[in-house]
């Protein structure tokens, strides 16, 4: 099935899996263990969750700069989420998707999705993001 609303792409890539909803935005920058791909701050609801292999939904990431490198360094290390679906613009996301894919080829695929199809996205089970297409498809599973 494939969702109708507004999807832009920030980062291209193609990947699937299971949802992952954060209720609060998160900081990579002490927020994620790049190692193990865990949420680790003790103040964030989903505190204790892997991301690694989820289709993380989160509103927007939250603070540092430093947050594009732990994510870079996550999908260097293979324990980032597989992609990341945001209600809004965040650069710094972005930016720590975009290094990986061209210093190494390893992608993390982020996109921007309009409010009505945002809460869909965070409704499914399992995401298909090929955000390779033009225009990007998700797919609900």
């Amino acid at each position: 099935m494939t969702t109708s609303g507004e999807v832009r792409v920030l980062v291209a890539g193609h990947a699937s899996g299971p949802v992952l909803v954060l209720d609060e935005p998160l900081s990579f920058w002490g927020g994620m263990d790049p190692n193990s791909g865990t949420v680790i701050d003790t103040r964030h609801p989903q505190q204790g969750r892997v991301l690694t292999g989820a289709v993380v939904v989160m509103p927007a990431g939250r603070g540092s700069s430093s947050s594009s490198s732990v994510l870079a360094e996550a999908v260097r290390l293979g324990t980032a989420p597989a992609a990341i679906v945001l209600a809004s613009v965040d650069v710094i996301i972005a930016l720590g998707a975009m290094i990986p894919a061209e210093i190494y080829d390893l992608h993390c695929p982020i996109v921007v999705c309009d409010g009505p199809l945002y809460e869909r996205v965070a409704a499914a089970g399992h995401l298909e993001v090929a955000a390779t297409e033009v225009p990007p498809v998700i797919r609900l599973t």
